[in-house]
């Protein structure tokens, strides 16, 4: 499981974590701000009053769109928003919810691009279905079917590796930290739920999610309120740590190890697509199913898409987790193997700077100690130093089977590589364990992540849903429709193996950044090269209304 995580990790140096990505994609939404003239405010108020039409009868298209723009909502709204932000804040530091909102603003753009184009060249699936999405018109705008395949074999496999095993993961080790919920039983009861939905296509899909949507984030917004509230003295102050840190990046504080500029720009940028998914190409395909009349009018309701998901709710969790300081603070937790890293004897005696500086060098370049340790009712007997989630692990025992274990321990380049070793203490936390800890200190005490564990599991259950039909789209384009049924044997396939347990977080996590990134990019190319056909459609619409 290590060598894999490693090896993802070294795919991921060249995609998702590597300065092409986030400057590619922030630099698309840059030159369709002004390109079209700052879309994202000129339309915000004109894409709420076309919610409230209720749609147009007289337009082809199966849903309207407050649907589809609830449906697209359930895709994006889901673990990016609880796990997705704290996992930025936990590696980037506070400035990484910066690079978040910009992210996001210029995603207001870029949505409005795709998902523009993507109702326009729509196609009609038998006597009344339509379907559309970034691989109809990179085939139909651009005569580019080529680019299409690429684009929907990058989503399909995306699909998994953003809205199915990232988001069973974090329900599953949320239910099992709050209620104390076995995975295995999280991945069954799921699994089935979720199939028992997408069996129904894009008409259930999309009435499930308009009836979910607006409940998931009225709850999740009270609860975060209800923190925010708590701990109002905090809130200017983390205000001002985020915007202080943007340009000097964090330095240590508490069990926080520091970050740098291009840390937070990466993550935070990152993170942001993840969370709202502009750019990605998936949810113009739930837009592309509207009744609106004209494919503009589409495009200015799906500038709200990005404004829901993360100026508003991410910027929410971001601010939990600063205000309540959740993010500097050590808790009691089971160490991942792939997080966890043991320095030598030597290393260990060094001043904390140094010894921060050879746990970053054992990180990044792979000069980590080698050998063996021996263990005494649990303790290491020599005072070889362990770092857990990037800080520096405090009161660590080890287990086997159970019981306090006493013998020698293998370490490999840092790794522990006994395989039958469990190792707790206290350590930072992550993802969505770390928003969890964060809504603990508001109003509802330690009942707080209770409602973590009810918004996760209602997000990541509609996000898992709505993915599926991405899947679906994508398998149709690429197979046939007759593909689907195998498609979606996959995709709960996977879901079961993620949930259960059997895969690590930290190499779920890694996989997804990857499948963004390889999504992302021949969409942005299609985009670029359709940029008159965007700025004709947009003049035609305001000449004509």
């Amino acid at each position: 499981m290590d060598k894999l995580n490693n090896y993802i990790l070294l795919i991921d140096s060249y995609f998702g974590s590597a300065a092409w990505f986030p400057l590619s994609l922030l630099a698309t939404g840059i030159f369709f701000t002004f390109y079209l003239g700052f879309p994202q405010i000129r339309f915000f108020r004109k894409g709420w009053s076309i919610l409230g039409t209720g749609g147009f009868s007289g337009s082809k298209g199966l849903t309207s769109p407050f649907q589809a723009l609830s449906t697209a909502l359930s895709g994006t709204v889901g673990t990016g928003n609880i796990g997705g932000v704290a996992m930025a804040i936990f590696i980037g530091g506070p400035a990484a919810l910066f690079w978040m909102w910009i992210t996001a603003f210029l995603g207001m753009t870029t949505k409005f691009v795709e998902v523009t184009l993507s109702h326009k060249y729509r196609k009609k699936i038998g006597s009344e279905a339509v379907s559309g999405g970034p691989m109809i018109y990179m085939e139909e705008g651009l005569n580019m079917k080529w680019l299409g395949y690429i684009f929907a074999f990058c989503l399909l496999v995306s699909t998994f590796g953003s809205g199915n095993m990232p988001q069973i993961d974090n329900i599953s080790n949320t239910l099992n930290s709050s209620f104390g919920v076995n995975p295995l039983i999280t991945a069954v009861v799921m699994t089935s739920l979720v199939g028992l939905v997408i069996i129904g296509g894009i008409n259930r899909i999309a009435s499930f999610a308009a009836s979910i949507v607006p409940t998931m984030a009225l709850i999740y917004i009270i609860g975060s309120l209800s923190v925010l509230i708590f701990n109002y003295s905090n809130i200017l102050p983390s205000l001002y740590v985020i915007i202080h840190d943007v340009f000097n990046g964090t330095a240590v504080v508490g069990g926080f190890l520091g970050a740098s500029f291009s840390t937070a720009f990466t993550y935070g940028v990152a993170r942001g697509l993840y969370s709202n998914e502009a750019g990605q190409g998936s949810s113009p395909i739930a837009h592309a199913t509207s009744n609106t009349e004209h494919s503009v009018e589409e495009g200015f309701v799906s500038i709200l898409e990005p404004f829901i998901d993360t100026i508003v709710i991410c910027t929410l969790t971001g601010l939990v987790i600063m205000a309540s300081g959740v993010w500097t603070e050590k808790y009691q937790t089971e160490f991942e193997r792939t997080s966890m890293y043991f320095l030598s004897e030597a290393d260990s005696e060094k001043s904390s700077s140094d010894l921060i500086g050879a746990y970053k060098d054992c990180r990044d370049n792979s000069e980590c100690f080698s050998g063996e340790i021996k263990v005494d009712q649990g303790k290491l007997i020599k005072n070889n130093a362990i770092f857990h989630n990037r800080s520096l692990a405090e009161e660590v025992f080890l287990y086997q089977d159970g019981a306090l274990y006493t013998g020698s321990i293998a370490i490999e380049k840092g790794l522990l590589a006994s395989s039958n070793i469990d190792v707790e203490g206290k350590s930072l936390v992550k993802s969505a364990v770390l928003t969890s800890k964060a809504f603990n200190k508001g109003f509802f005490g330690n009942y707080g992540e209770f409602i973590v564990s009810i918004g996760l599991l209602l997000f990541a259950f509609s996000t898992m849903i709505t993915w599926s039909y991405y899947g679906d789209r994508c398998a149709s384009y690429l197979f046939g429709e007759g593909s689907i049924i195998y498609y979606r044997i996959f995709y709960l396939g996977a879901m079961f193996v993620a949930g259960s347990g059997l895969i690590d977080t930290g190499i779920i996590w890694n996989f997804a950044l990857i499948t963004v990134a390889a999504s992302t990019l021949p969409n942005l190319i299609a985009m670029i090269l359709l940029r008159k056909e965007i700025r004709s459609l947009l003049k035609d619409y305001l000449s004509n209304s």
